[in-house]
């Protein structure tokens, strides 16, 4: 008896295929956007392009999206990619994939949905998921300056494709987006407790107004295809140095966008200023063999990484009704989490009236 014959054999009277599809749709409520996501929903999702599962399922580290690796019947395991209803239209989450598989036809390793029943997106009960192949790497090491200088490269090389035409369906990297708006829900939806509120409107304020003007310093730029979330949970490094097959896999496009080529890069550094100008040299050694750099981006170093800051707290508060988050960020919300990003943007505040880094 095969593992799939096995697994049917002992799940009981399940429905039809088409009845659990329908009673997913129904379930998937915004409450509980992954409501749905048993383990036999993941193998059924599969199933419905054709794939035979064998049973193994290994949920992996996702928040925003729900990601699966599942083991295939006679052949390599895949990753599996449940999209978060709402976040992104069709037309948006293909244009991610049109972009990865234009990256890997010029040789850059990325990771690339599979075309499988003719198509890289598929729709089952309810959700929308893709279906890729399962890659394997360890974290970068960023002390390395060689490693700097070839992440650099790839970056370059994935930059020189992203400039050769612009996103329709996604959007760009922008003060009204990631800082005016996020800010705006924030005040709406009433999660910043009441006393520490006046400290943290008037911090993101001044926050706000120093991002302007690091802006306005950087003045205009070249705004191109980029990864948009290129830290180092998303690249794998891979290979067997023995053999000489090493280097950098850059997975998880899902916050490609728009937008200036050092929102890919400024993630790459840390520590002080003296080392982080150390870092930018042997990141943009690299990155120029493929693509020029514009040294007036270095103006957005600290203001890119304060809209983060903005972000982030507003992306967890929209997603706390998903139950994953509270599990997964406890600390979130408490008036010692707002108190502490009070200090964050006062710190960014100073840091963008700053000189810009300079690479050494």
């Amino acid at each position: 008896m095969t593992d799939r014959r096995r697994r049917a054999n002992t799940t009981g009277a399940r429905k039809p295929a088409s009845a659990r599809a329908e009673a997913g749709a129904q379930a998937a409520v915004e409450e509980a956007p992954f409501a749905v996501l048993t383990p036999d929903f993941v193998l059924d999702a599969l199933e419905s392009v054709g794939l035979i599962p064998d049973g193994r399922q290994l949920a992996l580290n996702s928040y925003e999206n729900r990601v699966y690796q599942v083991g295939i019947e006679a052949a390599p395991a895949q990753v599996v990619k449940f999209y978060r209803p709402a976040r992104w239209s069709d037309a948006a989450i293909l244009e991610e994939h049109a972009f990865t598989a234009e990256l890997a036809a010029r040789e850059i390793p990325v990771a690339v949905p599979l075309r499988v029943a003719g198509q890289s997106l598929h729709h089952f009960g309810g959700l929308r998921f893709a279906v890729f192949p399962r890659l394997s790497g360890r974290a970068p090491e960023l002390s390395d300056p060689a490693t700097l200088e070839w992440l650099g490269r790839f970056i370059g090389r994935i930059h020189a494709v992203g400039a050769t035409r612009a996103f329709s369906a996604r959007p760009a990297l922008d003060i009204a987006s990631f800082g005016e708006e996020p800010r705006d829900w924030l005040l709406a939806h009433d999660f910043i407790p009441a006393d520490v509120l006046p400290a943290w409107r008037s911090s993101v304020e001044q926050a706000l107004d120093g991002i302007r003007r690091a802006f306005e310093r950087a003045g205009r730029f070249r705004s191109l295809r980029l990864h948009g979330d290129c830290h180092m949970g998303n690249v794998l490094w891979h290979g067997d140095e023995r053999a000489g097959a090493v280097g950098p896999q850059f997975v998880d496009f899902d916050d490609a966008r728009m937008g200036p080529a050092v929102q890919d890069l400024w993630m790459l550094l840390s520590g002080e200023r003296a080392e982080m100008s150390r870092q930018l040299g042997d990141v943009l050694a690299g990155y120029e063999d493929f693509m020029e750099f514009s040294p007036r981006e270095l103006h957005l170093v600290e203001a890119l990484r304060t809209l983060r800051l903005i972000h982030y707290s507003a992306w967890l508060a929209r997603r706390w009704h998903d139950p994953a988050f509270p599990a997964a960020f406890p600390w979130f919300g408490s008036q010692r989490y707002w108190q502490d990003r009070v200090l964050e943007l006062r710190e960014q505040i100073a840091l963008m009236d700053e000189p810009p880094l300079w690479a050494v």
